[in-house]
């Protein structure tokens, strides 16, 4: 497969992922903001959505004030921000338009039927009580391409450029998740196990649409320490970082087969990987939650760079 093709199925099913993302990252926000108990003493809630996303410095580049509506708008609509839903649904459209042999009927007609219906959403329509309804339209759709994508698909080396994108956009999401509750909070001592604390960690949870599959795994109230370990070590659940690097190592290991030759993304992968599988809590936390999230981040951010240069995307 030709790199500029591979790049365009590996960005198609990213921007996708990403949108869905920007979503899930907006509805944290939201629901942190709804949390009763919170002061003047804590970090705005909104600010942080913008932190863990990423967007800070755009944002303020533009903007004075981080308020609920302009950060909506910028996160949504705005096409000056490439990472807004509006700039990821239209780049994965462009995408799919450049490997439309490569890709299914239902494919396209899912990505294309989302950027036509989403481009006629007005700005000044989505309220802060029409907010959560758009964000579920918008994980229902993508989910839905998802779902066209594994049901359709020839499993070949294009799909497996495709998974490759919406696992490594899915591993920084939920990194980015987890890394909200670092924003949100000032470093005060009283907060930790409050009720206001574990709130927010079910907010957490339900942004991950890990809520009730973390009642079965661990069928007792929310806890800090559970919760990370869910979305960071649990392989079993979908959105967990070690669940991603599961599908990234044997995607890669697909790759190494069927063009013969091992690169260093390759490398790249089975070590984040192993880190991940043989990954300890007690370790982790004595590290620092943000820390490790943080190297994380930089190492799932390598990784995406080193296949963009192996698999020749440029």
């Amino acid at each position: 497969m030709l790199g500029r093709a591979a790049s365009s199925l590996y960005w198609m099913s990213r921007y996708m992922e990403r949108a869905e993302n920007m979503a899930r990252l907006l509805d944290v926000g939201y629901r942190m903001s709804l949390t009763p108990g919170l002061d003047s003493g804590h970090r705005e809630q909104w600010e942080s959505t913008l932190q863990a996303a990423a967007l800070s410095e755009p944002f303020f580049a533009t903007h004075e004030n981080a308020t609920m509506p302009l950060i909506r708008n910028f996160m949504l609509f705005d096409e000056n921000n490439p990472s807004s839903v509006r700039s990821c649904l239209l780049a994965a459209r462009s995408n799919a338009r450049a490997v439309r042999t490569a890709i299914t009927t239902e494919m396209w007609e899912s990505i294309n039927g989302t950027w036509l219906e989403f481009s006629q959403v007005k700005p000044s329509s989505v309220t802060a009580d029409e907010l959560p309804r758009l964000l579920d339209w918008i994980k229902r759709n993508t989910a839905q391409f998802r779902g066209a994508m594994l049901n359709t698909i020839l499993r070949d080396d294009g799909y497996s450029f495709l998974q490759l994108g919406v696992f490594n956009e899915r591993a920084d999401n939920t990194a980015r998740i987890l890394d909200v509750k670092y924003y949100v909070l000032l470093p005060r001592s009283e907060l930790v196990g409050s009720d206001v604390d574990m709130q927010q960690w079910m907010m957490i949870l339900r942004a991950a649409s890990a809520h009730r599959s973390y009642r079965h795994v661990y069928r007792d109230r929310y806890k800090a320490w559970n919760i990370a370990d869910f979305l960071i070590l649990r392989k079993e659940m979908p959105r967990s970082l070690a669940h991603c690097y599961a599908w990234i190592n044997s995607t890669m290991e697909d790759l190494e087969a069927f063009y013969g030759v091992r690169l260093d993304c390759h490398d790249l992968a089975r070590k984040a990987h192993l880190q991940l599988r043989n990954g300890n809590m007690d370790v982790i936390f004595q590290q620092g939650l943000h820390e490790f999230l943080a190297d994380f981040m930089q190492q799932n951010n390598a990784l995406g760079t080193s296949i963009a240069k192996n698999y020749n995307f440029f």
